[in-house]
């Protein structure tokens, strides 16, 4: 389904038309124009690539007291974005499929280069699916990698936080895969799915979506519709 890309702002509360207090996640989503559209005839499937922020360019001049350093588009994406007619390229570029509405006979949108997404798309009381960046933590132990219980605190015992035995030694002689052990620890992609939106601020390209989303404040998430 059609969605938008944002930026997570953080998340507050609001009071809805029943007097309820809800916890939302506020999701800042600058119109995001549309920068390739793929055919199912060509691809096999229907999609959409948009795109989101602005790259800085490079400098028109060797002289670095004139601009500040630091990273600029690359060539191929600025010429990415000239095939949409945009002057700078997008910081962030995601493609959604549009071809994938539940029911056999559900019309697909169309879409053309240049069009422009907004946050007008969603109105109160749509369901959508949030696809973001979980924190990283690095690297982790067990209790809180996996919440394990940890060992006693007392009567001399020295292993507290530590995973305990990790393998039978006579059959089969081997940690078996999959085991829950220390080990990297966030930074994955993760989708939360049935969130409600609970307003939607049209003037200042926000979406109040109600609970909480995966990623750190200001990190890119993906809002799309869900059927």
């Amino acid at each position: 389904m059609i969605g938008i890309i944002g930026r997570k702002i953080g998340m507050t509360h609001i009071f809805n038309e029943q007097g309820q207090q809800v916890p939302v996640t506020v999701v800042e989503a600058a119109p995001n124009p549309v920068v390739q559209v793929t055919e199912k005839e060509k691809a096999g499937f229907a999609s959409v690539q948009l795109g989101f922020g602005e790259q800085r360019l490079a400098r028109e001049s060797k002289a670095r007291e004139r601009t500040p350093r630091g990273r600029r588009a690359a060539k191929a994406a600025v010429g990415h974005a000239a095939k949409a007619n945009l002057q700078t390229a997008p910081k962030v570029l995601r493609s959604f499929r549009i071809d994938d509405a539940p029911g056999k006979n559900a019309e697909v949108p169309t879409y053309n280069v240049g069009d422009t997404i907004t946050v007008a798309l969603f109105a109160p009381g749509d369901q959508v699916k949030v696809t973001g960046t979980s924190k990283g933590r690095g690297f982790q132990g067990v209790v809180k990698r996996y919440n394990f219980g940890g060992g006693p605190n007392t009567h001399g015992n020295t292993k507290h936080r530590r995973p305990g035995s990790i393998g039978p030694g006579t059959d089969p002689s081997r940690v078996i895969k999959g085991k829950k052990m220390p080990g990297h620890y966030g930074a994955a992609r993760h989708t939360q799915t049935h969130l409600r939106v609970e307003k939607v601020d049209a003037e200042r390209n926000l979406i109040y979506i109600r609970g909480a989303v995966a990623g750190p404040t200001n990190g890119i998430v993906m809002v799309r519709k869900q059927g």
